[in-house]
């Protein structure tokens, strides 16, 4: 039986199976969600067994477990590891989605749910791929399976994990289906992404909410005062404007920016999906290269004060922020990390007081494409799409990419398959279900090249 008949006969089971997964709200963002991370780690622990794994172990790390298993077959065979998340964004706001978040649901040949695309549905692929190969006996590699539950919050247990547990993740090839292609006919392998710098930003002027009769006017309002100084962080061209900020960016050729240019892109139809009337961003680039080569700062949330239902005339004690930077090769994120502390501070006034907190971080990553697992991926994704997959850099992070080629000594392959449209992060997420079963036919040709090296 082929890859695409065993699909087609074991779908219903396949969905039944993502679905189990979906349903429980991994979300490490929240606190509270610790019993649904341990059953998320659990019910994976339980499928990878069901899949054909020789081992599944739930390994503790210094906050959420990660899912490690294997499958030995020959010392001198390649040994492959998949890396993905069990863990999802927050769900908020629920008012939004058109279907509730964890409840999964098929509609206009989509899956909708959070987590449908990223990354328990792009993750699961490799499972049901890897499920065929043993079935039909024609794996002649090693495979382990290595699922985190920490990465929509940075990461911040797994380097540490990985620099003690060195041996036991030893491999080959990193695989890795956490990224999109440029369309469902365009398919794309992500050679770069840009790191990433996130802050908390705490803007105090008095020592409790006051009166904005008797107050206002003669004390700062903090909700005003930070918006001020977010205001000052770029310039009318885009640019952003903390000293040295830029110091250390890759400044890219202008033959590959003349690459870059080939890449299909229509700017019409992502206005017109993004419902946008106007593209905007730094001066002298193009959307492409704004989200692939050039860095951003972002505020990602605000908030403060009295927000509820009618009026309250009060002037708010304090005001909060949360800032983010994406970061291009050669910027690290420990140092701008520094210069954006700084900078805050330094542009405050003095009528109120700034606390600013970095709580993670993630570096850039280049991937080449002259490697042997580029070139698998590549003939897997052409045999499948009919068509080469064109190399693109991405403008998102994902923080144990460049933790694997710092401490593995690996760089990672970045299969992914899902599209712009899917709206990870966002309210109504989803996947194709095209696109989910060319995945898993994508990742078993990746398996059947290996092998027949073998």
């Amino acid at each position: 039986m082929n890859p695409k008949e065993y699909i087609s006969e074991h779908q219903h089971r396949f969905l039944n199976e993502l679905f189990s997964l979906i349903r429980i709200p991994s979300v490490s963002a929240h606190a509270h969600r610790q019993p649904e991370i341990q059953q998320c780690a659990t019910q994976w622990q339980k499928m990878l067994l069901e899949a054909g794994v020789d081992t599944a172990q739930i390994l503790p790390t210094k906050g959420n477990p990660v899912v490690f298993a294997t499958k030995t077959l020959d010392s001198t065979y390649p040994t492959i590891m998949v890396y993905g998340h069990y863990d999802v964004m927050p769900a908020e706001p629920l008012e939004l989605w058109t279907s509730p978040a964890f409840e999964p649901e098929i509609r206009d040949g989509k899956i909708f749910a959070r987590g449908a695309d990223d990354d328990k549905g792009q993750s699961f692929m490799h499972a049901k791929a890897f499920e065929y190969m043993v079935r039909s006996k024609q794996l002649k590699c090693n495979v382990k399976f290595l699922l985190e539950g920490e990465e929509e919050i940075g990461s911040p247990s797994l380097e540490a994990f990985c620099a003690e547990n060195k041996e036991l993740l030893q491999c080959d090839m990193i695989l890795v289906s956490d990224t999109s292609m440029l369309s469902a006919d365009t398919p794309s392998i992500t050679t770069g992404l840009r790191g990433l710098a996130y802050w908390q930003i705490e803007v105090t002027a008095a020592s409790r909410d006051l009166h904005s009769g008797i107050f206002g006017g003669a004390v700062a309002n903090p909700i005003m005062e930070l918006s001020k100084i977010l205001a000052q962080l770029t310039n009318a061209d885009g640019k952003i404007t903390i000293p040295h900020f830029y110091d250390d960016v890759e400044e890219v050729s202008d033959y590959e920016r003349s690459l870059i240019a080939q890449i299909p892109f229509d700017e019409e139809e992502y206005k017109r999906n993004l419902n946008i009337s106007q593209v905007y961003g730094e001066k002298g680039y193009s959307t492409i290269e704004r989200t692939g080569i050039r860095p951003a700062l972002d505020i990602c949330g605000i908030w403060g004060g009295y927000t509820g239902e009618g009026s309250k005339t009060v002037l708010p004690s304090k005001a909060f922020a949360k800032l983010s930077a994406r970061l291009v090769p050669y910027q690290q994120y420990e140092k701008i990390a520094r210069l954006v502390s700084e900078h805050l501070a330094a542009i405050a006034p003095k009528q109120i007081d700034i606390k600013v907190t970095t709580l993670h971080g993630a570096e850039s990553y280049v991937c080449p494409i002259d490697s042997d697992a580029y070139k698998a991926a590549e003939k897997a994704y052409t045999k499948v799409f009919g068509i080469k997959p064109l190399p693109v850099r991405r403008g998102g992070s994902i923080g144990v990419i460049p933790i694997f080629e710092k401490v593995l000594n690996v760089k990672p392959i970045l299969m992914g398959f899902g599209l712009e449209s899917d709206a990870i992060h966002s309210p109504n997420e989803n996947f194709p279900l095209d696109l989910f079963k060319k995945g898993i036919e994508t990742i078993v040709e990746f398996y059947l090249t290996v092998s027949s090296k073998q």
